[in-house]
C-alpha cells in the first residue's frame, strides 16, 4: 500500500491469512494509530472548551474486526486516554466532548461500537 505522495509505503499484514498475518501492520492497526492521532487532537480542543486544558495527555486506540451475522466483518474500537492531574468524572466529560467532535468518531457512529476509557 503506498500514498500518491509517497509518504506512506507499507507492506499489509491480514490477520485472517495463514502465512501472511505478521508480514506487516494490518489495516485495524492503522486505522487505529489514525484513530488515537485525531482523536486526540478533539480531546485537547474539548479541554480547553471545558476550561479544563490538559498537558502530557495520551491516547491509545485499540481496534478489533469483528465478525457479524451475516459472515461479514466490522470494526469494534476501544479508546483509552491518559490524563494526568484530570479528576476521573472531568476525563469522562472531556472523552465524550471529544467523541462528538473527532472527525473519526463522527465517521463510525451507528457503524461500529466505540467505548471510552478513561485510563
Amino acid at each position: 500500500m503506498q500514498s500518491p505522495d509517497g509518504l506512506l509505503n507499507v507492506t499489509l499484514g491480514n490477520p485472517l491469512e495463514k502465512g501472511i498475518e505478521t508480514r506487516g501492520p494490518n489495516p485495524e492497526l492503522l486505522f487505529a494509530g489514525a484513530y488515537s492521532a485525531c482523536y486526540h487532537g478533539a480531546l485537547v480542543n474539548a479541554a480547553k472548551k471545558l476550561g479544563t486544558p490538559v498537558q502530557r495527555s495520551a491516547v491509545r486506540a485499540m481496534v478489533s474486526l469483528v465478525e457479524d451475522d451475516k459472515g461479514g466483518y466490522g470494526l469494534a474500537v476501544e479508546l483509552h486516554a491518559r490524563l494526568p492531574d484530570i479528576a476521573p468524572d472531568q476525563a469522562r466529560r472531556i472523552m465524550e466532548e471529544a467523541h462528538q467532535t473527532c472527525p473519526y468518531s463522527k465517521a463510525l457512529r451507528g457503524g461500529a461500537s466505540v467505548a471510552l476509557i478513561v485510563d
